[in-house]
């Protein structure tokens, strides 16, 4: 390490060495130097135009890489503007890893005082710092640990003061704790055998918690003759499978939610069953309800069940599946040619597209949605942004798999898709980007499409521009005399994406998809932005949300 090397660099340096992917971040002068530590050590860097942009293309690209990623903000107001997308990563249990600066040790009184430690705990990400020069390096990369064992969102504070300092030579770190994964007691294990051997209509739920574990839930069903289903948050995990519903909750076709509802037992490995997964407690109605979790406190969080178990959900599967033996003879189940035609007719949205009302100059979103579908190669990431529209990216497009899918819908803000988008298309080159955005929510993040721009991803924004907040509007149908507070001007959202230098287009009919086509068999070197004139009817959710 260079003699005048500072503790900030030294910093970015050693978290580069520790293994950060990728730093998205908005550079002031109190992350310049720790940021420039990563570049220097050989990380990626995307300068976002916005803190909560930035933190939005971490979370995305930790998602489907794997891999810890970045934020880099300054102190204070930098940091507060990326909250919401720092409440997002925490909430999703996105391995992230925010590097801050903060102000001096001891400090006060000034224009960047704020308890960032309070603030970053509020929305359950962990708050971490450095203590001193000479503890700096070593607290930095345990602060990365943290993210990476505990698949938690993790925000370092680094007093300027303190990273101004000449950094010791420090030891080496050491290497992080191996932490492998166990199965759950064998008396649970036992326990969850019975109850699935004796099963005759077993749904399998596969959460985010169960992405990797893939296999191992398949050859669970295999043995037990479950149908297998993915919360949102999971979607894609099951993509192939024969007999795999394409998503839990409300996201669900009509036809899948019944055959959920039939079901006697119910297991449900990394997934919460919270309201939006068991769509309002209406499809965890089963006489048994097992749940499975490598964290204690996600467990009967959001209802009562029958059986939990606490332990990684892929070796608890295996145990099972193990302990349950060769069948002996081809599983029962629900697994018959009745039920097989009844999970094809119910997998996808597109094969069951809604009733919409018709107007002059406007297209049906699910229509819209429904063509797109069939046009757009599938090999795609599907990145659908909060609000009315959330449903038509996040259950009508089909994704190849569970890294063909991120869904930034946990805080259920709304404009963090356009940035997530970002993220994903960086993370994910070798497939097309997809994201589906309301026009309220794109134009609280248009700017970042000078990043998309600048970073020449050629990624499809779909905006869904019914001229309001839709969400507002269908929540509040029976006051129409109170809506010009959630309405707004036609306005030319093509014509904007244009002047950020990216192509645009405006589609009022099918025969406007041409352009679209037109662009897809092109080279794709910039984004695609289409401002879709939608003709603003509730999606199925927010139908079903009104009415709950």
């Amino acid at each position: 390490m260079p003699e005048t090397m500072t503790v900030g660099e030294a910093i970015g340096r050693a978290l580069a060495h520790r293994g950060v992917g990728h730093v998205f971040g908005v550079v002031g002068s109190g992350n310049f130097m720790v940021t420039h530590g990563m570049v220097a050590g050989g990380v990626a860097f995307t300068a976002a135009r916005h803190e909560m942009g930035a933190a939005s293309m971490a979370d995305a690209f930790a998602r489907l890489t794997g891999r810890v990623s970045a934020v880099s903000v300054h102190q204070g107001c930098g940091l507060t503007n990326a909250m919401t997308g720092i409440g997002e990563a925490a909430k999703s249990h996105t391995p992230m890893l925010v590097v801050t600066g903060d102000t001096a040790v001891g400090q006060e009184v000034g224009n960047f005082v704020i308890d960032q430690d309070a603030l970053v705990a509020s929305v359950g990400a962990v708050p971490r710092r450095i203590h001193s020069a000479a503890t700096a390096v070593a607290e930095a990369v345990a602060a990365y640990d943290i993210a990476v064992r505990d698949r938690a969102t993790v925000v370092l504070s680094l007093p300027v003061d303190l990273q101004a300092e000449p950094c010791p030579h420090p030891d080496p770190p050491a290497p992080p704790l191996r932490v492998l994964p166990s199965g759950g007691a064998a008396a649970a294990v036992r326990e969850l055998a019975d109850l699935l051997a004796t099963a005759r209509r077993p749904v399998i739920v596969g959460g985010r918690g169960a992405r990797g574990a893939s296999t191992e839930l398949r050859a669970l069903a295999a043995r037990t003759g479950a149908i297998l289903v993915p919360s949102a948050g999971a979607r894609g995990l099951f993509a192939d499978e024969e007999w795999a519903l394409d998503v839990m909750g409300g996201f669900a076709t009509p036809g899948a939610r019944e055959l959920i509802r039939e079901a006697d037992v119910l297991v449900a490995f990394g997934a919460a069953l919270n309201p939006w997964t068991t769509h309002h407690g209406t499809l965890a109605v089963q006489p048994v309800v097992v749940q499975v979790d490598d964290r204690a406190d996600a467990i009967g969080k959001y209802r009562d069940v029958t059986l939990g178990i606490l332990g990684d959900v892929g070796a608890v599967a295996a145990s099972v599946t193990e302990l349950l033996g060769a069948p002996s003879s081809t599983p029962g189940g629900w697994r018959t040619a009745a039920t097989a035609e009844r999970i094809r007719r119910a997998r996808y949205w597109t094969q069951n597209l809604p009733d919409e009302p018709s107007a002059e100059g406007r297209i049906g979103a699910a229509e819209l949605t429904g063509a797109l579908d069939a046009m757009i190669p599938i090999e795609r990431v599907v990145v659908p942004d909060g609000g009315n529209v959330n449903m038509y990216a996040g259950a009508f497009l089909r994704v190849p798999d569970d890294r063909g899918f991120v869904m930034p819908l946990s805080f259920q803000a709304i404009g963090l898709g356009l940035a997530n988008g970002i993220g994903a298309a960086i993370a994910r080159p070798d497939r097309m980007t997809v994201v589906g955005t309301g026009d309220g929510s794109f134009m609280m993040g248009a700017n970042e499409l000078d990043t998309a721009v600048r970073e020449g991803l050629g990624m499809l924004v779909v905006v869904y521009n019914d001229d309001a907040y839709g969400a507002e509007v269908h929540l509040f149908a029976d006051h129409p005399d109170k809506q010009d507070i959630v309405r707004f001007p036609e306005t030319d959202l093509a014509a904007v994406a244009r002047g950020f230098g990216c192509e645009g287009v405006t589609v009022r009919t099918l025969g406007d998809l041409a352009a679209v086509q037109e662009w897809l068999d092109g080279p794709r070197r910039t984004p695609l932005v289409v401002d879709a004139k939608v003709t603003g009817s509730a999606s199925p959710l927010m139908a079903d949300s009104a009415a709950h």
